[in-house]
């Protein structure tokens, strides 16, 4: 079944029920949102009756919790030791709140080093995720997103990926796609089934339990990680279909992060476009 929804907002009077509410109205069966602001620590206490009116709206609407996807905030960088301990608190509390609202995955950005080196980096990443899986019990699963390289980035590849879930060694400890970010690593997303054949040699594809969708502004190997909207851009929407559509992932929610179009979501039409199978140029 072909899982396809966007980034949508989550605001402090309707939570769930309103992120779901939004989803609806792109024509997606799945979603992924932050429980706030991606850059600060401002969250709301989660209301168990608005989750409650969304658990039972999905219901009605054949949505599967299980496919619906959180991102964790940009600010959490478990690499720098200057920010270790808000990192893995936050984090913490984050699992916590996603467990509050009955969503399974919980998607994170590896981190940056900020020049320590990816040796120290990884290995700060793996004491936090350690310490953050000691401390919540939940049914929470943390997928570590591939990354760009931009900067110090870590996650640029998939063998520091690998060291990474290895060296945790927890169940609850997955992989994100992200489309533009592997182009802009350097992987030809056109020689996909490839791709697909490396990550189940070095990682195990059924690691794999979200795919962000995103074209990119930018050539292969570019490391700049600067998303554009489906078909636009060097990816292209024939490969990026094929990556929709790939047999070996027909039940892992695919999530887009496109820019807005006219400072609007682009994502009823993107999704249309997805469904139909067919690159169309659109209008908001």
């Amino acid at each position: 079944m072909l899982y396809i929804g966007s980034h949508v907002s989550f605001t402090k009077n309707s939570q769930l029920l309103g992120s779901l509410e939004e989803a609806l109205s792109y024509g997606a069966n799945t979603f992924m949102f932050y429980t706030g602001a991606p850059q600060n620590t401002n969250r709301s206490n989660i209301d168990y009756n608005l989750t409650q009116e969304a658990i039972k709206l999905m219901k009605s609407n054949n949505i599967d919790i299980s496919k619906v996807i959180v991102h964790a905030p940009y600010i959490i960088n478990l690499c720098n030791p200057e920010k270790f301990d808000f990192s893995v608190k936050f984090l913490t509390e984050e699992v916590k709140r996603v467990s509050d609202l009955g969503v399974k995955y919980l998607v994170l950005h590896p981190g940056s080093h900020v020049g320590l080196g990816v040796e120290k980096g990884i290995s700060n990443i793996i004491l936090g995720l350690k310490k953050v899986f000691e401390s919540t019990s939940c049914n929470v699963t943390i997928l570590l997103e591939t990354m760009a390289g931009k900067g110090t980035e870590i996650g640029r590849n998939l063998e520091e990926i690998k060291t990474i879930i290895d060296s945790v060694n927890n169940e609850r400890l997955g992989v994100c796609l992200d489309t533009c970010h592997l182009h802009d690593a350097g992987y030809d997303l056109t020689k996909f089934d490839e791709f697909l054949n490396e990550f189940d040699n070095i990682i195990g594809i059924d690691k794999i339990k979200c795919i962000h969708i995103n074209d990119s502004k930018n050539v292969i190997g570019s490391h700049k990680d600067r998303h554009e909207n489906i078909g636009f851009g060097k990816i292209g929407f024939d490969t990026l279909l094929n990556v929709i559509y790939n047999d070996k992932l027909v039940d892992i929610p695919k999530i887009l992060e496109t820019p807005y179009v006219d400072d609007k979501p682009p994502y009823k039409y993107e999704i249309e476009m997805i469904k139909n199978k067919r690159f169309t140029k659109y209008n908001n």
